[in-house]
């Protein structure tokens, strides 16, 4: 044991070599170090599926031809990230990332650059590190938390803006479509509510991915690549060995939090998956915030519909009363019509001779009695309330 104590050994069979990529190249992928660094290369699946040991089936989630939910599984020696337009592999020494030229993976690209090397702190040397001893403490989280992380902060920020540029155009349209009901209007309300039902089953499944693994303690403790690392390649050593590391105060401010966590394993607290899990909970709490203001809409939107039926309602009910109100007048100046199509025939009648004055009479005495029936019907049409008042 030397007296700088254990640190994460790098496993050279979980780096994949890449290869330059040439401009003949099909596949578009980037490979991101520890260092910041970046560089293309072509996908071999094979010699990935060999020096990863990625199933076949797990390699087909990154492939954007085929189309699968957001996942994020945990490997032996990497984490397979499927996450909307975020698809990469993430091991314990460098990120593979998929389409970087793609409009919305260059900012993950670029913030995976700015932060992946931050709290990388094993490859300097004691004397420097003593030096700066009386600096600012930095993230010293494990590589693949930290690349975990950037890709959670991208897809999450993804989602909420995609949600807020919804919400800028939904609201007033849906303002809109009360005060006036208009095929265009309609038409764009419809379009914007199809727009929200792929937006909101995008997020759901992200938000039901990431419940799964809060769900499951397992699958969080295989996203501890560092940790598995440090438990395989950590020889075992006596109890007496174990107590000088765990007490060393030098060794405390130089080794990342990777080590110190799979330094619990020798306490026996292989399982603390605390870091991760809290984490995961800031994500999720994003995502479900998300998916709130999704819900929140979705009930305006309902809202709006019932509102916009009442009025459809409303119009049909006061057409159903103009319909009445025309049918019982048709039908009292039928009655009238017919009282006088029948005095007013040309057809020589025993009674109708020198008794002219009888005719108005009786079409008098029919007009009367058709507005006195008019009169009674809409008072019974409003009594039962078929009519308004």
């Amino acid at each position: 044991m030397a007296q700088n104590g254990y640190v994460v050994p790098a496993d050279q069979s979980a780096v994949v070599t890449v290869k330059k990529k040439t401009p003949q190249s099909s596949r578009n992928w980037v490979a991101i170090d520890e260092e910041g660094e970046s560089s293309a290369f072509d996908f071999d699946r094979n010699n990935i599926m060999k020096d990863l040991r990625i199933p076949a089936r797990d390699l087909r989630l990154l492939d954007p031809n085929l189309s699968y939910p957001s996942t994020i599984l945990g490997r032996e020696r990497a984490i397979v990230l499927n996450l909307e337009h975020i698809k990469a592999i993430i091991t314990s020494e460098q990120v593979l990332l998929r389409d970087p030229t793609d409009e919305n993976v260059i900012p993950v690209v670029k913030e995976l650059q700015r932060r992946i090397p931050v709290g990388q702190g094993e490859g300097k040397e004691t004397s420097a590190a003593q030096n700066d001893g009386d600096a600012g403490e930095e993230d010293e989280s494990p590589f693949e938390f930290r690349a975990l992380e950037v890709a959670l902060e991208a897809i999450c920020s993804f989602l909420a803006a995609r949600t807020t540029e919804l919400e800028t155009s939904a609201y007033p349209a849906l303002d809109e479509l009360t005060s006036k009901i208009g095929s265009r209007n309609l038409d764009r309300v419809r379009k914007l509510k199809s727009l929200m039902t792929r937006l909101t089953g995008r997020v759901q499944k992200v938000r039901e991915e990431l419940e799964q693994l809060l769900d499951d303690d397992d699958d969080m403790a295989d996203l501890y690549l560092s940790r598995k690392l440090f438990i395989a390649s950590t020889p075992v050593s006596s109890p007496g060995e174990s107590n000088w590391y765990l007490t060393s105060p030098t060794i405390g401010s130089k080794i990342s939090r990777a080590s110190r966590a799979s330094l619990a394993t020798v306490r026996g607290d292989e399982n603390d998956v605390e870091e991760l899990e809290m984490l995961l909970e800031a994500y999720f709490m994003q995502i479900d915030s998300t998916l709130n203001r999704l819900t929140t809409l979705r009930e305006y939107i309902d809202d709006t519909e019932d509102y916009i039926n009442i009025q459809l309602d409303n119009h049909r009910n006061q057409l159903i009363q103009l319909e009445l109100v025309l049918s019982s007048g048709t039908v009292c100046l039928s009655m009238l019509s017919l009282v006088a199509g029948i005095f007013g025939m040309n057809i020589p009648y025993p009674w109708n001779e020198g008794h002219g004055y009888i005719f108005k009479y009786v079409v008098g005495l029919t007009g009367t009695f058709c507005v006195i029936l008019f009169v009674i019907i809409m008072s019974y049409s409003r009594y039962k309330g078929l009519v308004g008042s």
